[in-house]
């Protein structure tokens, strides 16, 4: 059996992943329903993959982050306590986070391999030019968006599919939260 790929990613209503300027994280939106939720997604057995970029600044975060910021949320506790495997042809062992590995090699054949072999599901939160070439490779199962109602217009970084190849998208599933944060889960088919 094939284990499931959840691209799980936050985005401003522009498609902005983050944004600069005043804003903080979550833009500033978060409320205790979503956070529960992230927890509750969380909570079940999966495996974290993310790309080398993205474990570098969730590792430079946490580090740099204090007991009561946003950084520390339950959820991203629970995330960081997670079996990981972070593609890199850069990193280099020992990582400093629990139960991490690094794999080396080209992202679709790592999680084409991880797909295959894995017993549980496997989720990435971020990772965006690797969750874009896994999309392109058909690897990507469901693609989870939390949609944050901003527009980040003058200041966003990091556009969630600037680069993308085309995809339709079936609505599999969909939450408010907050009564202003919409949680959105597709399954992606590459557009022909």
């Amino acid at each position: 059996m094939t284990a499931t790929y959840t691209f799980d990613i936050f985005s401003s209503l522009d498609g902005f992943g983050a944004a600069g300027g005043d804003w903080t994280g979550y833009w500033g939106k978060q409320g205790p329903e979503l956070l529960d939720h992230r927890l509750a997604l969380y909570g079940v057995e999966q495996r974290m993959v993310l790309g080398a970029n993205t474990y570098r600044l969730f590792a430079r975060m946490l580090a740099e982050s204090t007991e009561d910021s946003d950084v520390r949320d339950p959820w991203v506790t629970r995330m960081r306590n997670l079996p990981m495997t972070v593609v890199s042809s850069t990193l280099e062992d020992p990582l400093d986070w629990p139960d991490a590995t690094i794999a080396k090699g080209d992202a679709v054949d790592v999680v084409r391999r991880l797909k295959e072999d894995s017993d549980v599901p496997l989720r990435s939160h971020g990772s965006l030019a690797m969750n874009r070439a896994l999309m392109a490779a058909d690897l990507v199962d469901r693609v989870q968006v939390t949609l944050f109602p901003v527009i980040t217009g003058r200041t966003g970084l990091d556009p969630v599919f600037q680069g993308a190849a085309d995809f339709d998208l079936e609505l599999v599933e969909h939450h408010t939260l907050d009564d202003h944060i919409q949680e959105l889960v597709y399954r992606p088919t590459l557009h022909a």
